[in-house]
């Protein structure tokens, strides 16, 4: 094996355990956050009424969850309600915005 064959194996293996390394802190890095998923764009589980992924039928359905950046739920900036309540995500599941049923 020639040594630029060698050198370029050596890089490719490090550059692999980074993007390994990367993806696995990344994922780490995300909460559930409730209630600031439009409808059908939820992330798996919704709650009462919905079964996985894309199943809320609901703006801001507030048993609805979206794996967001850590640390960022409470901080995304979302519509007032119909009646000028604040909206505001949860780290937990919401009674607001559920489908009528």
């Amino acid at each position: 094996m020639s040594k630029t064959l060698k050198t370029v194996a050596i890089v490719g293996a490090v550059a692999a355990s980074l993007a390994a390394h990367t993806t696995t802190a990344t994922a780490q890095a995300k909460e559930k956050c409730f209630g600031v998923s439009l409808a059908g764009k939820n992330d798996c589980a919704a709650g009462p009424g919905t079964t996985c992924a894309g199943s809320s039928t609901v703006d801001y359905q507030g048993n609805a969850w979206t794996l967001v950046d850590a640390g960022t739920c409470s901080e995304i900036e979302l519509p007032a309600m119909a009646d000028g309540t604040a909206r505001m995500g949860s780290l937990e599941a919401l009674e607001r915005d559920l489908p009528q049923g």
